[in-house]
């Protein structure tokens, strides 16, 4: 394996720490940035601009280095540790790292068109949207954790479940602020 494993892994974590960051943060922006919309000028057109700077400095500065550095370090570490590309709970969590990456993909895409000021989703849309690497970090963590692919029926109902009670804490969330604007 060698010396530098531990080094290789530790930067792997530390990226995709950020790259989690920026993309659990992003959604949020893009939310103040389709409520911006609702407020009359000047605010609106000072909102935009500063989100879409503050998105896109998130975006290229943090996030896309983060998910390349990540996906080196991990090839790297494939690489250092080739046999676990033989283990079924490897080929799960790739498959989910592939999620991930499309998840990434369509992220950008709406950053884009938001760059554009073209408001193609509701905030309401983007609060579901920003739970969805949520569950790909849970799914990633507890399969690199335990190394098990584990009981596929306690697997799926456990994001099943986590998937809901996101959906339940959304739909809290907004009649709480229906009631409350400003919460």
């Amino acid at each position: 394996m060698g010396e530098y494993y531990n080094y290789i892994k530790a930067l792997h974590l530390i990226f995709v720490i950020t790259w989690f960051a920026g993309l659990f943060y992003i959604p949020r922006l893009f939310i103040y940035h389709i409520e911006a919309q609702d407020k009359p000028n000047p605010a609106k057109d000072i909102l935009s601009d500063q989100l879409r700077l503050m998105t896109k400095r998130l975006w290229y500065i943090i996030t896309w280095p983060s998910a390349v550095l990540a996906t080196l370090f991990a090839i790297w570490l494939l690489v250092l540790i080739p046999g676990w590309l033989e283990q079924p709970w490897m080929h799960v969590k790739l498959l989910f790292v592939v999620l991930l990456i499309a998840y990434h993909f369509k992220t950008h895409q709406m950053f884009l068109q938001l760059q554009q000021n073209k408001i193609k989703y509701t905030s309401n849309f983007m609060r579901i949207w920003n739970e969805g690497a949520t569950v790909v970090l849970f799914a990633v963590t507890f399969l690199a954790i335990l190394k098990s692919a584990f009981n596929w029926v306690f697997g799926v109902a456990g994001i099943i479940i986590l998937g809901l009670l996101l959906m339940l804490g959304i739909k809290l969330y907004k009649r709480i602020r229906e009631k409350n604007p400003e919460a």
